[in-house]
């Protein structure tokens, strides 16, 4: 696992803060799942990072070591009927406030990856652009609701596999296009989002 820039460990030391993230907000299909993870104080991980820069092997290893080192953690998720009742953004805070209500402990503050959250209860809570890049709470959170989500459309690839769910997780690659175009939408697509958008393809003979 390559060395990386440390990550900040707290906003605040000495107080128990719990780092939210999700994943699966641009996909066309399945869930978007969130984590909310509470870390000690000491905890110290050269490897860890935003988990869209770890490799899917880096991530599962970082995955035992967070659960076995965490303080406590939750992962909920919003399903794609909810996503298709309240957006993507609410149901992605929505998942995060689940998240949090499963913690064993209660956080007395709560770090968000993003820029936009609902107060959760009375306690308070900063947004953090990128934070899932700056802070290990919420590095950790996004490492938990990557593995997780993508273990989910591991299983749903078992019943569909023409959607190639098994590599894309539900994200609008070629292939997932392609089945869209040909067997149409399924129970766990998000019927709100643009299903059969014509992707721009550049022409590379046409270029060179």
């Amino acid at each position: 696992m390559k060395q990386r820039n440390p990550l900040l460990g707290c906003l605040e030391s000495g107080r128990l803060e719990a780092g939210c993230d999700e994943a699966g907000r641009g996909c066309l299909a399945g869930p978007v799942f969130a984590a909310a993870v509470i870390l000690p104080d000491d905890f110290q991980c050269d490897g860890l990072n935003d988990s869209k820069q770890l490799s899917e092997k880096e991530r599962a290893e970082l995955r035992i070591i967070i659960e076995e080192n965490a303080l406590c953690y939750a992962v909920e998720s919003c399903s794609s009927e909810e996503i298709d009742e309240i957006n993507i953004l609410w149901a992605s805070v929505k998942a995060m406030h689940r998240a949090l209500t499963c913690l064993s402990t209660s956080p007395e503050h709560i770090l968000v990856d993003g820029n936009r959250f609902r107060p959760f209860g009375s306690i308070p809570h900063t947004c953090v652009v990128k934070g899932d890049a700056k802070y290990r709470s919420i590095a950790a959170a996004s490492i938990l609701a990557k593995t997780y989500r993508d273990e989910y459309m591991q299983k749903l690839h078992e019943t569909y596999p023409a959607y190639d769910w098994s590599h894309n997780k539900g994200y609008p690659t070629k292939t997932h296009r392609e089945a869209l175009a040909q067997y149409g939408i399924t129970p766990h697509h998000r019927k709100s989002f643009n299903l059969f958008e014509r992707q721009l393809m550049i022409d590379w003979d046409k270029s060179c």
